[in-house]
């Protein structure tokens, strides 16, 4: 017997954009939605039918008004939250086209370690630990909040 509704994961697309100084884009979560004001990486659902990359590119299309070049999948990971579990597709991407236009009056920041902005959504900061191992950065990846 289970305790609660199914928890079946939803995928979703979450793009790791990296600029020519190594910096990454975060942004964050619409007023409106779970964890409002909460800073992550820019993506989205999966939807029926999408592969990860067009639903990336959908995406960071409809939020933020770009449209990206090659997609680099990174790493996959599992999230629980109190609302929903979460399979995050992580993709880095390195090039792009379009004025960033904050479609969903977000607000958009260019990080590099330790991010600046907070609080940080939780699925953000496995993403944070491997840019750290990646980059040799050690302390603090972020401010609590």
């Amino acid at each position: 017997m289970s305790a609660g509704p199914e928890r079946t994961p939803v995928d979703v697309a979450v793009g790791v954009l990296i600029d020519a100084d190594g910096r990454f884009l975060l942004t964050s979560r619409p007023e409106g939605k779970v964890y409002a004001g909460y800073w992550e990486f820019p993506g989205g659902k999966l939807e029926a039918g999408e592969t990860v990359e067009q639903a990336l590119r959908r995406e960071l299309h409809e939020e933020i008004g770009i449209t990206i070049g090659a997609t680099h999948p990174w790493k996959v990971e599992l999230m629980d939250y109190p609302h929903a579990r979460v399979r995050l597709h992580f993709c880095k991407v390195y090039d792009w086209a379009g004025e960033f236009e904050m479609r969903e009056r977000q607000a958009m920041a260019w990080q590099t370690l330790p991010v600046q902005v907070t609080p940080v959504l939780p699925g953000t900061l496995p993403v944070l630990r491997w840019f750290a191992s990646e980059r040799g950065f050690t302390g603090a990846t972020h401010t609590e909040a």
